[in-house]
């Protein structure tokens, strides 16, 4: 007798199971057609099918949460160390200043040409620094940010994620962009009116 309820209910998991995937396929299928017709042709019934596979468990959902906390924290982190060396720059260009007036009072009158033509050197010297330091700052930025979404692209994949793999191609970037999108989506759908309901 209870190898047959076993059986009955591994048939009504299995039966769960299938309507969930049939719901999640559903929703997906409506939520694609709010995307642009170029990305809609590229999503297959067989990759919403897989995605919506991937998506039966609630797993990848939570994946997509903590890989996004860790993105907003990687960019505040970012944001902030850009925001100090603008800081950094404000001050060191406001202690030019200051150091220039003070040596322009102090200066005789017949010396302030000279004066001045090597403050502007001095001055230029430190513009130059600074566009440097901020063009070094914004390449570090990018390289960071790209190695993010590699981490991601990586993540979501070894999670069997349907059409995620590791790439820099932009219309598969936009395509991945698209694919998170549709998962966020059904992720604040689940969390307002239930996981069951979707």
């Amino acid at each position: 007798m209870e190898r047959y309820s076993g059986a009955l209910e591994e048939a009504v998991d299995g039966a769960r199971q299938q309507e969930r995937h049939y719901q999640l396929l559903s929703a997906l299928q409506g939520l694609v057609k709010e995307l642009p017709s170029s990305f809609q042709q590229r999503l297959s019934y067989t990759t919403l099918s897989d995605l919506a596979l991937a998506l039966l468990d609630g797993t990848v959902f939570e994946i997509v949460q903590g890989l996004l906390d860790i993105q907003h924290l990687t960019e505040k982190s970012l944001y902030n160390q850009r925001l100090r060396l603008q800081n950094e720059h404000r001050v060191l260009r406001q202690a030019l200043r200051q150091k220039h007036q003070e040596a322009q009072q102090a200066c005789r009158p017949h010396n302030l040409p000279v004066l001045q033509a090597a403050q502007q050197r001095e001055l230029e010297a430190a513009e130059h620094r600074i566009r440097e330091e901020q063009r070094a700052m914004d390449q570090k930025i990018v390289l960071e940010l790209d190695r993010k979404v590699a981490d991601q692209q990586s993540t979501l994949e070894k999670a069997g994620v349907a059409g995620f793999y590791v790439t820099t191609n932009p219309q598969e970037l936009t395509l991945q962009m698209n694919l998170l999108e549709l998962i966020r989506k059904l992720q604040q759908r689940g969390c307002q009116v239930g996981k069951a309901a979707l």
